[in-house]
């Protein structure tokens, strides 16, 4: 089976990795020599977390590796594709330009994904003429190759033979399966997602508690693996602004984002991808 996956950022290259470690010959794309050079070494790191864990040894990382071709091609990452997953940054019109681009050169028989945590199937899936059928929503969480769940979302052309596919396909990863039927904004994880983490930035705001006892309180009071807020910082806090704008105009002003978090984008304090947000990094 090869998958390929266009868009080697941190849900990029985990995806490819999750793919390569399942046996699968991967191809990951991104638009230049310096950003694979960066999938790489997280993927090498990321590899070498699970040899230190003993849950793969060296030569099954070394093998994993190895069956990763990294490349600037969309045409060479795409041709003879059994699935085909994008993973670009939250933008529709470039999901569509990079999905519309990769499909013509994979084959007409490919599973194509999005990894989108909260734009519309359907709208991606029309600029891809015919193939809009074999277009499915693959929401993975961050980590990849930590998160156990995969969300499957449904766009209104997607074909009931498609859905059987990514559910395979997920397994296949590893993953637990769930499936969202209705192309809705923000899905089933995002939308429930968004509304906690914006309570805890309003006790924040407020004075309730600090950043470091609202996500202490969250993780062992409900097994959360990271709190809130250090999702946030890990995730983008732009990235999150951006998905509550979106929530808002589909779900009403529950979803408003603060002044303080509008605040701190306009800050630059952006989370661990510029050294500041809810908490300080090196």
């Amino acid at each position: 089976m090869k998958t390929a996956v266009i868009g080697g950022g941190i849900m990029g290259n985990g995806i490819a990795q999750l793919a390569a470690m399942a046996g699968d010959e991967v191809a990951l794309r991104d638009v230049s020599d310096e950003k694979l050079d960066v999938a790489r070494a997280a993927i090498e790191k990321s590899l070498g977390r699970f040899v230190k864990k003993e849950r793969i040894d060296e030569a099954g990382a070394a093998e994993a590796l190895g069956r990763i071709e990294f490349t600037t091609s969309v045409e060479a990452a795409a041709s003879g594709a059994d699935t085909l997953v994008e993973a670009v940054p939250e933008i529709l019109g470039l999901k569509q330009e990079v999905l519309g681009e990769a499909v013509s050169f994979a084959p007409d028989t490919a599973l194509i994904g999005t990894n989108t945590s909260q734009l519309s199937i359907t709208s991606i899936a029309s600029a891809l003429g015919d193939a809009a059928p074999r277009l499915i929503g693959t929401h993975f969480f961050n980590p990849p190759v930590m998160m156990r769940l995969l969300e499957l979302v449904v766009g209104l052309q997607t074909a009931e033979s498609e859905i059987e596919r990514a559910r395979e396909f997920g397994v296949r990863l590893g993953k637990e399966v769930v499936v969202c039927r209705k192309d809705s904004p923000g899905f089933i994880t995002s939308r429930a997602y968004a509304i906690l983490r914006l309570e805890c930035l309003r006790m924040l705001e407020e004075g309730v508690a600090t950043a470091e006892d609202i996500d202490k309180a969250l993780k062992l009071g409900f097994n959360f693996p990271m709190g809130p807020l250090e999702l946030g910082d890990m995730n983008g806090l732009d990235t999150y602004l951006h998905a509550l704008e979106g929530l808002t105009e589909a779900h009403g002003d529950r979803f408003a984002p603060t002044v303080g978090l509008k605040n701190m984008v306009s800050a630059n304090r952006l989370g661990r991808k510029t050294g500041a947000g809810f908490y300080e990094y090196d």
